[in-house]
């Protein structure tokens, strides 16, 4: 019970734990401008949002194809986008259009992109990119030939699924898991696999409701892959999709359990990338919260061998742990060495 009471009470303070960006603007850094310089850079070439709107529906793809890249260039202004001049000025619906243009790479992969940065910013803001029916659109760009195209729509869908349980399953109904995945493949360049594997990560959040489970049994498949990627960020991502898996109950731990993943999980524990392991001591301390049988799978995999390095761990977050055990000895009192062994690791995981 005292295992179970963590996590509830870690489920009770959430902004500890989650750290992890629900949505993310596209902003290059070679374009990258102080809002000042945007700004004198359209005023010098009068550009108004009203050329842009009109321009954006010209029948000169030059024209229209500009007028696009100029509304993206706005929402990829460093710091206060105009997100919601742009949408009231009515360009969601010009943009939708202009990713129905297959003849047009170009001008997809443009819109695509300010349609991006609209979705990163507040609910409201992705709401109207919802509502203005961009998604299914999105989705057909998975199955673009042009792989710019469909690495800027698998991130404007990224930013979706990340406003929350709504969006995620009403993207997850529309059939996004299977074309996401086939983008798991070694020709897929490094960048492209990090967004893949972010959006993996936001359709493994949420607890209320937690994903289908028939997206579940989908997606461990790829993490059992991406477990043993060599890139830091494609493995942080990873061991933080099966934190959050395993944070959704019992059935879900026992689903984690049954990919056949713990073993590669458990030895992260000791990983020399901090962020590595502290989203491995999130999934495994979730996991010794499921039943007597799930605790013992952890036990297993000599999940206490780890504990000398994380209790005299440099970081301060989990460093905390030697002070707490000087005061917690009287626990040996009243009950096995295993258990306390259990209740330090969730107190690593829950400080």
């Amino acid at each position: 019970q005292l295992l179970r009471r963590l996590r509830h009470e870690n489920h009770l303070n959430p902004g500890s734990r989650d750290e992890h960006l629900l949505k993310k603007r596209n902003v290059p850094q070679e374009e990258s401008l102080e809002d000042s310089d945007v700004d004198a850079d359209f005023k010098a070439q009068n550009v108004t949002l009203e050329a842009i709107l009109q321009n954006a529906t010209s029948d000169n793809p030059v024209v229209q194809l500009s007028a696009v890249q100029a509304a993206r260039k706005l929402l990829s202004s460093d710091r206060n986008p105009p997100i919601d001049d742009l949408i009231k000025s009515g360009i969601l619906p010009i943009l939708v259009k202009c990713l129905e243009r297959d003849d047009n790479p170009s001008l997809q992969f443009e819109a695509a992109w300010a349609l991006t940065n609209i979705a990163s910013g507040t609910s409201a803001q992705t709401q109207a990119v919802v509502q203005s029916n961009a998604v299914p659109l999105f989705l057909r760009l998975l199955h673009s030939p042009h792989q710019n195209v469909c690495e800027q729509a698998v991130w404007a869908l990224g930013n979706i699924i990340g406003d929350g349980p709504q969006c995620r399953d009403y993207v997850i109904s529309l059939g996004v898991v299977k074309p996401l995945l086939s983008f798991i493949n070694p020709s897929i360049p490094i960048t492209f696999l990090r967004n893949v594997t972010w959006v993996i990560v936001n359709l493994c959040r949420n607890k209320d409701p937690p994903p289908p489970m028939e997206t579940v049994q989908e997606i461990l498949p790829a993490l059992c892959v991406l477990i043993y990627h060599t890139d830091i960020n494609i493995l942080v991502d990873t061991v933080w999709a099966l934190s959050y898996l395993t944070d959704g109950g019992n059935e879900q731990i026992q689903m984690v359990i049954d990919s056949g993943v713990v073993p590669f999980l458990v030895p992260l524990l000791s990983h020399q990338e901090v962020k590595v392991q502290t989203a491995a001591l999130r999934a495994v301390g979730n996991i010794v919260t499921g039943t007597d049988e799930q605790t013992q799978v952890v036990l297993n995999c000599d999940v206490l061998s780890h504990f000398p390095n994380l209790l005299s761990h440099p970081k301060e977050k989990i460093n905390k742990v030697r002070h707490i055990i000087s005061s917690s000895c009287y626990f040996s009192f009243y009950v096995s060495f295993l258990t306390v062994s259990l209740f330090l690791l969730l107190l690593v995981c829950f400080s």
